[in-house]
C-alpha cells in the first residue's frame, strides 16, 4: 500500500517527494554524494519510506564549508539595508509556502499537521525578529578612554554550522540561522538523518528568491560522519550543536581542539512544581497537553512533576481523564491530538524506560506500552504516568516521550530541592497563585528557563539556553544571540 493511498497530500508535496533521492544542496545547487550512498527517510506515522537523501562522506562536508567560506566575503559586504531585504523576500516565500512545508514537516518529523505549520510560522517570525534588531544595530561604538580615540567595530565572523535534531527540524533552523544569516555570516546546516526534507525544501526556496550561491547550504548524512566532519571542521567560525548531552560533549571535544566557539543546546529532565492553590483541573490539563504535545519530544518539557502532598490524589485523577481523552493517530489526520515518535529507535526507547522505571519500584498510574492506530503502522506509544521515589531511573534519566514521573511534596523548600536534584538544567516550571511565593521558587530553581503558570513559553526577547548538563555556549530567541554572530575588534589611537 503506498503513502499517497493511505493520506492526502498536496499535489506540491507529491511533486517535491517525487524528485527523490534527494542531494545535499551546496552553492546554490544539487551537491549529491559522490559514493552515490543512500539513506531512508521513513514517515513516523505509517512506517513507509517518504524519500532517499544523500550520505555525505567527510570530505564532501569540507568542500561545503569551503563552498560556504567563499560566499562570505560578498555577503558580509552588502548593506545590512540590502541583506535584509533578501532575507525577508526569503521569510515571505516560507509563509506563502506554509502549507507546503508543513506536510513535509508532518511526514518527515510525525508532527501534527497543525503543529508543523505553527513551527513554519515560528520560522517566519524568527527570521523577521532577527532581521529587525541587525538594522538597528550599532557596528560602531566610541569608547571614553582619557587620553585615546577608541572605539569597536562589530563584523560578522565568517563560515557558520549547524547540527539540528529531529524534534523541530524547521523551526530549530529559524532560531539557529537567523541570527548568524541577519548579521552577515554565511551558514552550513546538517539536519538530523530521519528529517533532512524541509531543511532540502528551505535550501531551494531560497536560491528562487534570491538569496546568493553559498549563503545557505544544507548537508545531509549521518551524524558519525557527516556532522562530525562539519564540528571538527577547522574553517567553520561557530558552530551550534542542538541534540543530546552525549553528542554535545562530542560536538564540543572537536570544537575545542579548534578554538571554535561553539552553543550546545541539550536536553532536560524538567520539573513542574505544583502548590495547592492551583486551579487543579486546568493545571493538570495544561501538563498533560505538555506532555503530549509532539508526544513528549520535547527537550524542556516538564517530565517531573512534583505536586503538594494535599492536592496529589485529585490531580493524579484529572490528569488520568485528560489522558484518557488523547487522540493518537497519524499526523495528518485533523482529528489527531499525538502523533508517532520519530522512529522504532526512539519508541523502544520510550517503552524501555517505563519498563524499567517500573523494574526498579515506579507505579504506573496510567496508560503506557505501544498503541494502536486503525491503518497504520508506526511508532505510536501510548502517553504514561509514573509515579514513586525521584532516584527511580525513568525520573532521573531524559526518557524524550509522553511519559511524566510524579512525586510528592510538603514544603516550599522542599519542592525546590527536590526540583535541583538533577544532572539537567534546561527549563522548569512553578503554579501557583502567589505571586510572591511564584518569583521565589522560578529563580531559586537552578535551571536556563523558569516559566510561571505555564509550560515551554518561548517569546522572542527572551534568552533560552540551559545550563549543567543541558547547554552552554549562550542562548537562542534574544539579542544576545545576535550579538554572538558578530566578532568585536578594538580600534585605538592615542592622542
Amino acid at each position: 500500500m503506498s503513502l499517497t493511498s493511505q493520506v492526502e497530500l498536496l499535489p506540491e508535496v507529491e511533486a517535491f517527494l517525487n524528485k527523490s533521492p534527494f542531494a545535499s544542496f551546496v552553492g546554490g545547487q544539487e551537491f549529491p554524494s559522490g559514493s552515490g550512498e543512500l539513506i531512508a527517510t521513513i514517515d513516523p506515522g505509517s512506517g513507509q519510506t517518504l524519500a532517499e537523501i544523500h550520505d555525505l562522506n567527510a570530505a564532501e562536508i569540507d568542500r561545503a564549508v569551503d563552498i560556504a567560506s567563499d560566499a562570505f566575503p560578498a555577503w558580509a559586504k552588502l548593506s545590512q539595508g540590502e541583506r535584509s531585504k533578501i532575507l525577508l523576500r526569503l521569510a515571505d516565500a516560507v509563509e506563502q509556502h506554509k502549507p507546503i512545508i508543513a506536510q513535509i514537516e508532518a511526514l518527515d518529523a510525525g508532527k501534527i499537521q497543525a503543529q508543523a505549520a505553527g513551527d513554519v510560522q515560528n520560522f517566519v517570525d524568527t527570521l523577521r525578529y532577527f532581521v529587525g534588531l541587525a538594522d538597528k544595530v550599532e557596528l560602531r561604538t566610541k569608547l571614553d578612554v582619557p587620553g585615546h580615540d577608541a572605539w569597536t567595530f562589530k563584523q560578522p565572523w565568517g563560515a557558520c554550522a549547524f547540527i539540528f535534531p529531529w524534534n523541530f527540524p524547521f523551526l530549530l533552523i529559524g532560531w539557529g540561522i537567523s541570527p548568524a544569516l541577519a548579521a552577515g555570516n554565511t551558514v552550513v546546516i546538517k539536519p538530523a538523518e530521519d528529517t533532512s526534507l524541509s531543511a532540502l525544501y528551505l535550501a531551494q526556496l531560497a536560491t528562487e528568491v534570491g538569496v546568493p550561491d553559498g549563503v545557505i547550504n544544507v548537508v545531509t548524512g549521518r551524524g558519525a560522519v557527516a556532522g562530525a566532519a562539519l564540528s571538527a571542521n577547522a574553517k567553520i567560525k561557530r558552530m551550534s550543536f542542538t541534540g543530546s548531552p552525549e553528542v554535545g560533549q562530542l560536538v564540543g571535544e572537536a570544537c575545542g581542539r579548534n578554538l571554535v566557539p561553539v552553543k550546545l543546546e541539550l536536553g532536560g529532565k524538567g520539573a513542574a512544581v505544583v502548590f495547592d492553590d492551583v486551579d487543579v483541573k486546568a493545571t493538570a490539563e495544561a501538563l498533560v497537553g505538555a506532555i503530549t504535545f509532539h508526544s513528549g519530544q520535547v527537550c524542556c518539557d516538564a517530565t517531573r512533576w512534583l505536586i503538594q502532598e494535599d492536592i496529589y490524589d485529585e490531580f493524579v485523577a484529572h490528569c488520568i481523564e485528560q489522558m484518557k481523552q488523547v487522540q493518537i493517530g497519524h499526523p495528518l489526520d485533523p482529528q489527531s491530538q499525538m502523533g508517532p515518535v520519530v522512529n522504532p529507535k526512539q519508541c523502544q526507547r520510550v517503552l524501555g524506560y517505563q519498563e524499567k522505571g517500573q523494574a526498579a519500584g515506579a507505579e504506573c498510574l496510567y496508560g503506557g506500552g505501544p498503541a494502536t492506530v486503525d491503518g497504520f503502522t508506526g511508532n505510536y506509544v501510548n502517553p504514561a504516568l509514573l509515579a514513586g521515589d525521584l532516584e527511580n531511573v525513568a525520573a532521573r534519566e531524559e526518557i524524550f516521550g509522553p511519559v511524566a514521573y510524579l512525586a510528592k511534596f510538603d514544603s516550599e523548600e522542599q519542592a525546590i530541592a527536590m526540583a535541583n536534584d538533577t544532572d539537567y538544567g534546561l527549563a522548569n516550571s512553578v503554579w501557583t497563585k502567589d505571586n510572591d511565593r511564584a518569583a521565589r521558587v522560578a529563580e531559586a530553581m537552578v535551571a536556563g528557563n523558569s516559566w510561571i503558570n505555564a509550560h515551554n513559553v518561548f517569546a522572542h526577547g527572551v534568552p533560552y539556553g540551559g545550563v549543567n548538563k543541558s547547554g552552554m555556549g549562550g542562548g537562542v530567541l534574544s539579542v544576545e544571540t545576535l550579538m554572538d554572530y558578530y566578532r568585536s575588534t578594538s580600534v585605538v589611537r592615542p592622542l
